[in-house]
């Protein structure tokens, strides 16, 4: 039937109209997404070379029985970052820098600088060690000098967030996010796990002191007390900063934090599932299997079995994780030691001298592996002088204002504090104990 004037005029108004929604719709899409990264790059750190011998190990020597541990952790470690972010925006501080302030005692300052810079040393040994690890099995590189380049390629990617500001240096390490998220999670596909065992994996138990090592190891490796201090830094850098896009805080604090929700989620599912996939595929694949409780050995078995596909994108993982955590790792350090004592080292110089115990460790022919997972233990040992400060200060009106913990915020995050320094405090008594 042949439109007539009067409805090809009402039909182009109805299109004009719909063109005219979807325009400001497109806007506020675009605007949003251009809201989220800083928790992408913080999510790094629960991908980094720490949490791929953490997890590789529970699920060569254990099978399933530490799935639980995971899962609780990315759960705990989704409500501890998105504090971290929150702090960041709405008080335009760090949380090293809001405590730099708040510490009255110049000592008070300088120890708790000194366990937060043990820390961020740990970090970066996992880190240095994991980068060495790869271009070893890829390239047959001696490993002290592939701790040397890992830790070049972590300058040249600081200077990106130095002299072309905190979007840039996002958009590279979502790319290297990316392999790592490819290289971890494609063996999972060519050997899938028993899903009944998975299911039991999730109910929470231990079989002796190791177990409770590995656990401890593996919370460690996710929530990261150098990740807690970085967030609310990266916040700060996109949204408070003098650099930071004029348009992100006019935004207002509410819909950045509503983006900060999704930013975190979004980080925190890809970060728990790559995870996941890394025990899963030594659960399925190493457990009982002799030798694959270390990097090299699950490489080879990973070569041996599933084949040189799977176990050469296993390793292209592990080099973009320790070059991309690396980074982000030597970030925190450097703002932990701005917030809390007050000074700044240049770039070059501090990635030196933290390049140094990593290099000596690879020298000495210590197993690289056991040395990664020794240090998420550090790292899970720092998480409550992170973790409780975070809470207390996030639900304080004085600090947030109207933002603000609500009190079930707060209760969450008092229990997970507690779990931690439980857990701490029960591996510490197996230990000593012999047992």
């Amino acid at each position: 039937m042949p439109k007539t004037p009067a409805t090809a005029a009402s039909a182009s108004a109805s299109a004009t109209a719909a063109a005219t929604t979807r325009g400001p719709e497109r806007r506020r899409t675009r605007r949003a997404a251009w809201l989220l990264g800083p928790a992408l790059v913080a999510g790094v750190a629960y991908l980094d070379p720490g949490n791929v011998a953490s997890n590789m190990t529970a699920g060569a020597r254990f099978g399933y029985l530490l799935v639980w541990v995971v899962v609780l952790g990315n759960a705990m470690a989704w409500l501890i970052q998105y504090l971290s972010a929150k702090l960041g925006v709405v008080t335009g501080r760090s949380l090293a820098e809001t405590l730099g302030e708040r510490f009255r005692h110049t000592t008070t300052r300088r120890l708790y600088w000194l366990q937060a810079e043990l820390v961020a040393m740990a970090t970066d040994i996992a880190e240095v060690i994991g980068g060495a690890v790869a271009l070893w099995l890829l390239f047959a590189v001696p490993l002290p000098i592939g701790g040397l380049i890992t830790g070049a390629v972590s300058i040249a990617l600081l200077m990106i967030q130095q002299r072309r500001g905190a979007r840039s240096f996002e958009f590279v390490v979502i790319g290297l996010l990316a392999i790592i998220a490819l290289g971890f999670t494609y063996g999972v596909f060519v050997a899938p796990p028993d899903a009944t065992a998975v299911a039991a994996g999730l109910i929470p138990r231990f079989e002796g002191t190791d177990s409770v090592l590995l656990a401890a190891s593996i919370l460690g490796a996710t929530i990261m007390p150098h990740a807690i201090y970085a967030h609310s830094a990266l916040a700060r850098d996109r949204f408070t900063a003098p650099g930071a896009h004029p348009g992100d805080r006019a935004h207002g604090i509410g819909r950045i934090l509503r983006a900060t929700r999704w930013d975190v989620t979004i980080a925190l599912v890809i970060a728990g599932t790559v995870n996941l996939c890394i025990l899963l595929l030594a659960a399925a694949n190493l457990a009982g299997v002799p030798g694959t409780d270390s990097l090299e050995g699950a490489y080879d078995a990973l070569h041996t079995g599933l084949g040189a596909g799977v176990a050469t994108l296993f390793a292209v993982g592990l080099l973009a994780s320790g070059l991309a955590s690396t980074a982000v790792g030597a970030y925190a350090g450097a703002e932990i030691m701005h917030g809390l004592l007050h000074i700044r080292v240049p770039l070059l110089a501090r990635r030196l001298v933290t390049l140094v115990p990593a290099i000596v460790i690879l020298a000495a022919g210590v197993d690289p592996t056991w040395a990664l997972v020794l240090s998420q233990v550090v790292l899970s040992f720092g998480i409550p002088f992170a973790l409780i400060p975070l809470v207390a200060l996030t639900a304080r009106r004085d600090v947030l204002g109207a933002h603000r913990n609500r009190w079930w915020t707060t209760v969450a995050g008092i229990l997970a504090s507690l779990f931690l320094v439980v857990l701490n405090g029960v591996l510490m008594c197996l230990v000593l104990g012999g047992g």
